[in-house]
């Protein structure tokens, strides 16, 4: 089986507390986004006790949780919108040639994914990179079944063919 190669970028890095009787523990926390620029794409958070363990953990735990998400010219197949908390973002295909209209973590996530044109609104009032990068894979996560509704309407559009040409 051929290992895939994903490509990284570390989102947010940030000190943590533990607050316990003994004191404060501090930690790190990362946010990593992986993709291969093909349409495999995956969002993770870790916490470490270093930067390095805690952006290991957090691309390892994106790799496994990367899926396919389809490109279509360039571009996402069709308009989507998804909420996380306070947060809205609408993700809107573009043609080709407008490039990627999208700003900090969603742009990262767009084109790690593979997308090189295509228009990315966040409608909340966040400025939090976790939450942002959040809610667009969360909107990425709507095309995963785009393959299946693709064949299903297909084959119901040759059924309805046959069946029209039958009554002829």
């Amino acid at each position: 089986m051929e290992e895939k190669k994903f490509d990284f970028r570390v989102i947010e890095l940030k000190r943590v507390a533990k607050v316990t009787e003994g004191g404060k523990t501090m930690r790190v926390r990362a946010v990593v986004v992986v993709g291969d620029y093909q349409g495999q794409v995956g969002v993770a958070v870790a916490k470490g006790q270093d930067t390095a363990d805690a952006v290991a953990k957090a691309r390892r735990l994106a790799e496994k949780n990367s899926f396919q998400v389809p490109i279509v010219e360039g571009t996402v197949p069709y308009e989507v919108k998804a909420k996380y908390g306070a947060t809205e973002i609408l993700i809107k295909p573009a043609k080709k040639g407008r490039g990627l209209i999208a700003g900090g973590s969603v742009r990262t996530l767009l084109s790690l994914a593979g997308y090189t044109n295509a228009v990315a609104k966040i409608l909340g009032v966040t400025k939090n990179p976790l939450v942002n990068t959040l809610v667009a894979f969360k909107a990425l996560e709507k095309y995963k079944n785009y393959e299946k509704k693709l064949k299903l309407k297909e084959k119901l559009l040759t059924k309805k063919d046959a069946n029209s040409s039958n009554k002829s």
